[in-house]
Formats: structure tokens, sequence, C-alpha cells
């Protein structure tokens, strides 16, 4: 999944694109951060129009597991990325200069509640937005695709 592909669109929101395109023209998620804290990038289908979507998410990791917070600043609704992985899970990660295909799968239980200490230490903001909104944040891991 190529951001130079014919059918990807940069996203609207300025901040978004901004360091989608500073990632993209260093070749290295370095090259950008939220808060003083590291990114990954994910290149994904878009739900209803299925054009490439890339968008800077919190560097949450764990024993190579990544997982991705659909925090949203603790806003009513999911972030619009949630739904193209439900839609659309396989994707494209990108940590530093490494690009890995990945699966997205949504977490509960048990299991989200291993995993949300993790996200929290990765970016303490994270907690407070649990309590700003009434929804249970989604956590969705993303793990390595299944080689054929």
């Amino acid at each position: 999944m190529s951001a130079t592909s014919p059918d990807y669109d940069p996203s609207p929101t300025s901040w978004v694109r901004d360091q989608v395109e500073a990632i993209e023209a260093a070749g290295t998620t370095a090259a950008a951060e939220i808060m003083g804290r590291r990114v990954v990038v994910l290149t994904m289908r878009g739900a209803k129009s299925g054009r490439l979507r890339k968008v800077p998410l919190m560097r949450v990791e764990h024993d190579g597991t990544y997982a991705a917070v659909a925090s949203k600043g603790g806003a009513p609704d999911h972030p619009q990325w949630y739904f193209n992985l439900r839609a659309h899970p396989e994707i494209t990660l990108q940590d530093g200069t490494t690009t890995t295909d990945v699966v997205a799968r949504e977490i509960s239980g048990a299991e989200r509640d291993e995993w949300w200490p993790r996200c929290v230490a990765a970016y303490p903001p994270y907690a407070d937005y649990q309590t700003k909104t009434d929804r249970l944040i989604p956590v969705l891991l993303l793990e390595p695709a299944p080689t054929s």
C-alpha cells in the first residue's frame, strides 16, 4: 500500500496530512511525534471509499505486537480510522523505517485489560481521555499478517 498510489487520499485534517508528508519525505516515522512521543503510521483502505488512507498513531508496542488506541482525545465517537480498520483489517504498519503487513483485531475483556496499562504507559493522556467519554475506548492489536 503506497502513498504514491493513484488511489491514495491525503487526510483532510491538516496536522495528520502534515505529519504523514514529513514522514514520507524523511522515509521514517522519526520525522514526526505527538506530544514528544513516537508514532507509527497505519496505511489502510477507507471503509466507504476503498481508497488508501494514512494515519499517524501513538507507538504502543509490546514484544513485537502493536496496539492502535481509538481514543480520539476522549471524544464521544470513534475516530474514522477505527471504522476503516473494522471494514478492512489488513493494513500496513510503519515503525521507523520498517514497514510490516499486519491484521487489526479489536480486543476485549481480559485481553484488553492486559493491554490498556501498556497503552497508558506508552501515552499517559489515554487514561484522561477514557474519563472524558462514556464509550470504552477501543484497542486493536496489529498482528503480523499470515504468510501464504
